[in-house]
């Protein structure tokens, strides 16, 4: 090939090429398999990492979570440390003798033992520091090296600020004729989608399960199998059928972004958004469904042509979509009836346009990746210089929108949605919760993680989580009641109303905790003091 033979000039240029090529496919190998040898991660990311956890109590996933990612210690001289603890670790070491007894005190109050029964926590120290006036509390950040408040007092604020409506900003005044839709639509405001004695929603529940079904196509996008319904008078509801029962929980093996997705999970977390007082969800109703009459004649197209009757003479259907589309995983009647959950429709682009947001707190959505939350500790501090939220309410709302998916056991949060004619200072919209309430003896306390990364909430949102805590209504009899209401009851298996009322208390721990912490100063000296530790 070569009759001449290379040059010497050419052969190096050759072998540097080649030298090149090899080394680039070996950073790409190391980048995606975490081996290591491009020093990405000081610790495996993907290894298995064993935690000793003392105690099985609402506190032990919490600390697991905190010892990983969240441990901060605060100096006597008024300088915290912060540190990524590693597996088999010992505690950070403190400067100061009595940070490190004030630390062991906290270790005491800790249950002992998985097997004995905890002592109730009444949370007494939280309620005696939100009974502090703004020169108290400011003190005590003073004290423990904090910042940021950790308990954002909204109260006052709330009340003075405007509530404009869609209606007042689009100037259309709600008629007579108006249909419940419209009525309802017009009447959202900047801070929430309804009000809360409003008659609105239980009518638009009790149309959504009543009125005749006049049309059904398949919602397109998505990664499983949802319907829009159309009724009389303009009512819409996107509809989610039954998969499985209410006992059925994830798959050990699916991950957060291959779930199913439950039908009563969009039931459940209606009622718990609105008995949190956040009223950013769309109003869901259960309905039993005749397949044949309500969804097989008025279908059409590429949905219908999915219809089949199975060999044990059910109806069935899968539609199209990214996961669970086909015959093995169709949706059937019994041998005709259906339950499903039905969602009343936003407005329309036209009259409220929405905007879409990346989360910050977004996971990888990767087999093998995590997140840059995942492995920075301070990685709050770079959100809070972002706009839009460096001021406002944006990030109180993520707060919240954190408390209510750790609530229901919801991983699957990418994206979030506000409404555009209100600017960037209104609320966030609680949509789609299909995959959670999966795992009722798993709390995922790393859904938790703006919370306990930026230690932010608001007190209205505090004095709500401790009102359910100490009763005389406890969460989860709330949310029974709330539910009993709706046509296809019960919705939830038990153990989930169970692990409602101890993810409260875990989230109160939390805020516990970061109220007893400082954290990391954001000046050189810091920096300087950290590296020589």
């Amino acid at each position: 090939m070569f009759r001449g033979g290379l040059r010497l000039k050419e052969r190096l240029v050759l072998c540097l090429s080649v030298i090149a090529v090899l080394f680039t496919l070996l950073l790409i190998m190391d980048i995606q398999m975490d081996l290591g040898l491009s020093r990405r991660h000081l610790v495996p990311s993907h290894g298995r990492i064993k935690y000793v956890v003392n105690s099985e109590g609402p506190e032990s996933a919490y600390n697991t979570f905190k010892n990983r990612l969240l441990q901060k210690t605060h100096s006597g001289i008024s300088t915290n440390i912060s540190k990524e603890s590693l597996p088999n670790e010992t505690a950070p070491l403190s400067s100061n003798a009595d940070s490190r007894k004030q630390e062991n005190a906290l270790l005491k109050k800790l249950p002992e033992g998985g097997g004995k029964e905890e002592q109730f926590d009444d949370f007494s120290d939280l309620m005696d520091y939100l009974s502090l006036d703004t020169y108290e509390r400011a003190k005590f950040r003073e004290d423990v090296s904090r910042t940021h408040p950790v308990i954002n007092d909204d109260k006052h604020e709330s009340k003075k600020q405007r509530n404009p409506t869609i209606g007042d900003i689009k100037k259309i005044k709600i008629e007579k004729n108006s249909t419940t839709l419209e009525k309802f639509h017009l009447q959202i405001s900047q801070k929430e989608l309804y009000p809360e004695e409003s008659p609105l929603v239980d009518q638009l529940l009790a149309e959504m399960h009543t009125e005749q079904i006049l049309h059904v196509a398949q919602k397109t996008g998505g990664t499983q199998l949802k319907l829009i319904i159309d009724y009389p008078n303009d009512l819409q509801a996107l509809f989610k059928p039954m998969r499985f029962p209410r006992e059925q929980q994830t798959l050990p093996n699916h991950f957060y972004f291959t779930d199913y997705e439950r039908h009563n999970a969009e039931i459940a977390a209606f009622h718990l958004d609105r008995l949190l007082g956040f009223r950013r969800a769309m109003p869901v109703t259960g309905r039993l469904l005749n397949v044949t009459t309500e969804l097989y004649q008025k279908a059409e197209g590429d949905l219908l042509n999915t219809f089949f009757v199975s060999p044990s003479e059910n109806l069935c259907f899968h539609g199209k979509c990214s996961y669970y589309c086909d015959t093995s995983h169709a949706i059937c009647g019994s041998p005709d009836k259906l339950e499903g959950s039905f969602a009343a429709f936003l407005p329309s682009s036209k009259l409220a346009p929405t905007k879409v947001w990346r989360h910050p707190w977004r996971r990888s959505y990767h087999k093998r990746r995590k997140a840059q939350w995942e492995t920075d500790p301070n990685y709050c501090q770079l959100v809070r210089e972002i706009p839009p939220y460096d001021k406002d309410r944006r990030l109180f709302d993520l707060m919240d929108m954190a408390v209510f998916d750790f609530l229901i056991g919801n991983m699957d949060r990418h994206h979030y949605e506000t409404f555009r004619l209100f600017g960037n200072d209104t609320f966030t919209l609680h949509l789609d919760h299909g995959r959670g309430f999966g795992k009722p003896f798993h709390d995922e306390i790393s859904i938790l993680a703006p919370l306990l990364q930026c230690c932010l909430i608001r007190q209205s949102t505090l004095d709500t989580l401790l009102r359910f805590h100490s009763g005389p209504s406890k969460l989860s009899d709330a949310l029974r009641r709330s539910m009993a209401k709706d046509p296809i009851s019960p919705i939830l298996w038990d153990p989930h109303l169970v692990a409602l009322d101890r993810r409260v208390e875990i989230i109160l721990k939390g805020i516990r905790d970061c109220l007893q912490k400082g954290e990391d100063p954001l000046d050189d000296s810091s920096n300087k003091i950290e590296d020589s530790i």
